[in-house]
């Protein structure tokens, strides 16, 4: 049961990488942040519309590795209808769950599919990269964030 668990966040993650949702620059957003893991070679640009406090709209663009593609791709399917506020609260559970491995809480869906990545503490960072950048993003921080 365990190993089919696996090959199918691996499925997942295999697909969101190679076939990334909300992958374009968003000519309507008004507020942008890069994110760079320089260890890695991980750059991503995360887009956003928002709107009241609603992330009406969110893409990104970018290079690297699968896991921070498919975090990247996962994260804009995750987050557009969300507040400011549950966005925040969800980075601190995928934070904890991709540091950790434990999933708490009810909202991650498909995102649960980084709770293996704690085994592997050099994509620990990949992972979180576009979580970063979406959190700068919202916040109006112009300068890229990084994972060191």
């Amino acid at each position: 049961m365990f190993d089919d668990l696996n090959d199918l966040y691996q499925q997942v993650i295999l697909d969101h990488s190679k076939s990334p949702r909300n992958f374009q620059k968003m000519e309507k957003a008004n507020r942008v942040a890069e994110g760079k893991n320089p260890l890695c070679g991980d750059q991503v640009t995360l887009y956003l519309l928002m709107e009241d406090e609603i992330v009406k709209d969110i893409s990104f663009q970018g290079s690297g590795c699968a896991i921070s593609k498919a975090s990247a791709s996962l994260l804009t399917e995750s987050l557009k209808g969300k507040t400011r506020d549950q966005v925040k609260r969800l980075f601190e559970e995928v934070r904890a769950m991709i540091t950790t491995g434990k999933i708490t809480g009810d909202e991650l869906g498909k995102l649960a599919v980084f709770a293996g990545v704690h085994k592997f503490p050099a994509r620990v960072k990949c992972a979180i990269l576009p979580w970063h950048a979406v959190v700068a993003a919202m916040e109006g921080k112009p300068e890229p964030v990084s994972t060191e």
